[in-house]
């Protein structure tokens, strides 16, 4: 990809998210310009089912860039690039010639492919060795084979050779762009858990593992790339991103440091330590390319709390709480007796890797610090993680904290607490669209923040210690069981 950058150029961001589809526009120095965002639900059919509508999804991303280039009126000529980055492991199963949907958007929540996996078990390792990642019903493998095997009108559609599946980032460029390119990125194919990650190419033995039609694959190409062009409200933007959310998060504040674990906080919770171009496997963590440019690669080593903001949801839905999330700053500050939460909505993540673990408080509480079991749950769960990558690179010195919840200062400070670490919470919030930005603009030097953001500093915290060793013995007897 060749760019020539202005201090005029903008930037256009979109970040499909388990909530929303936002659209921002960042300037050449990483400030926001303006922003627009649709809201987008799930839809939960059954207890391990999470899928959207596509036609719906595709138009909240779609109205999302509308609004963010009726804000901007003549500015709009001035963007020069797009990027699109999206939940890495959901799936899209369509007709090319027509650009259809054959099924729903499965998310990466979605669990129903879990018990017919157990049955290729005896390939997890050199799964492994291949994708960095374990065998699990969250990746993309085998909610493509479900297309396979519940949608009768896919074998005529195959037979006649127009048939897509894929990520989900590849079925929403396919709509959008004038080009209709069937491509995708290392960052959303790693997670269909069919490509090798040392080559990023599709791995032949893992698509016939999996039972699926190499054919049907889209390209994968580097994540900077001219995929094609936008043709909306009159404009032609061309795409030159393709990314996952996680990934791009990383990038908000300028160049990946060493020295820092990063943590982004929204449906789920994931933390991410820098490896660079060294590709390290973890018996319990995943091993993630977060960018490819021409043929280098940066991976990470990634540790997953499925249940982040979508646990406090769930616990809001069971008992009936409404605003939890404008209540909880306050039941954090106030809770004094918390009992345990074991935390496993949408299954449990690493480094445990069960999808089927049951939740269950241990201990007694009021409805207010039940909820702050949960939101402690999804601190303990990272810190479990943080500890897992001590043993696999150097220990980090501090920890950046981004996502919607991280705004709530008793989570930052619970981090805190818990790793013994500086934890850093940027001001600006949008770090998936923020990280694109940067990618677009070139990675410049000089990406200031708008303004300072806030540390947390670690503190002694008796009490929360005293919980950690107990919910850490909790969980290891209720894993031991399963």
């Amino acid at each position: 990809m060749t760019a020539f950058f202005t201090h005029d150029d903008l930037y256009l961001c979109i970040d499909q998210g388990g909530q929303s589809s936002r659209a921002i526009v960042f300037d050449h120095q990483g400030q926001v310009v303006a922003k627009a965002h649709q809201p987008l639900t799930a839809h939960r059919p059954g207890p391990d089912k999470v899928e959207y509508e596509p036609l719906g999804l595709l138009d909240s991303i779609t109205q999302s860039i509308d609004d963010v280039l009726q804000q901007l009126g003549s500015r709009a000529n001035n963007i020069k690039a797009a990027g699109l980055a999206t939940q890495r492991s959901n799936v899209a199963c369509w007709d090319t010639e027509t650009g259809h949907a054959l099924g729903p958007v499965l998310s990466w929540q979605d669990r129903r492919m879990h018990e017919w996996l157990q049955s290729l078990q005896q390939h997890a390792e050199s799964v492994h060795k291949k994708t960095g990642l374990f065998m699990s019903a969250h990746c993309g493998a085998s909610k493509l084979r479900w297309y396979l095997d519940h949608i009768p009108r896919i074998d005529k559609i195959q037979q006649e050779n127009h048939l897509a599946m894929g990520p989900m980032a590849s079925f929403i460029i396919y709509n959008l762009l004038e080009e209709r390119p069937l491509l995708t990125d290392p960052v959303n194919a790693s997670r269909t858990q069919l490509l090798n990650i040392k080559n990023s190419q599709w791995d032949s033995d893992l698509i016939e593992l999996f039972g699926l039609p190499a054919s049907s694959l889209p390209q994968c190409v580097p994540n900077l790339f001219d995929y094609g062009r936008m043709h909306i409200a009159e404009k032609h933007i061309p795409l030159r991103l393709l990314t996952g959310d996680q990934s791009a998060a990383m990038y908000a504040y300028g160049r990946v440091q060493p020295d820092t674990a990063y943590i982004n906080i929204g449906t789920g919770a994931f933390v991410s330590r820098p490896l660079g171009p060294v590709r390290v496997l973890s018996p319990h963590l995943l091993t993630s390319i977060i960018l490819q440019k021409n043929k280098q690669r940066e991976y990470v080593l990634e540790g997953t709390v499925n249940g982040g903001a979508s646990a406090i949801k769930w616990f809001a839905h069971e008992t009936g709480v409404k605003d939890i999330f404008d209540s909880l700053p306050a039941w954090l500050n106030e809770a004094k007796e918390v009992p345990l939460f074991l935390n496993g909505i949408s299954g449990l993540g690493s480094p445990y890797w069960i999808a089927d673990f049951p939740c269950r408080f241990i201990g007694e509480g009021t409805l207010q610090e039940q909820a702050v079991a949960v939101v402690e749950s999804i601190v303990f769960l990272l810190n479990e993680n943080l500890e897992a990558m001590r043993h696999l690179s150097s220990p980090p010195e501090q920890i950046q904290i981004t996502g919607g919840i991280s705004q709530i200062d008793g989570i930052c400070q619970r981090l805190a607490d818990i790793s013994q670490l500086p934890v850093y919470r940027p001001a600006d919030c949008e770090a998936t669209a923020r990280g694109s930005a940067f990618l677009l603009a070139g990675c410049p030097e000089y990406w200031p923040e708008a303004e300072a953001g806030t540390w947390f500093e670690p503190q002694s915290n008796m009490a929360l210690n005293k919980r950690y060793v107990e919910w850490r013995k909790e969980m290891k007897t209720a894993v031991s069981t399963k």
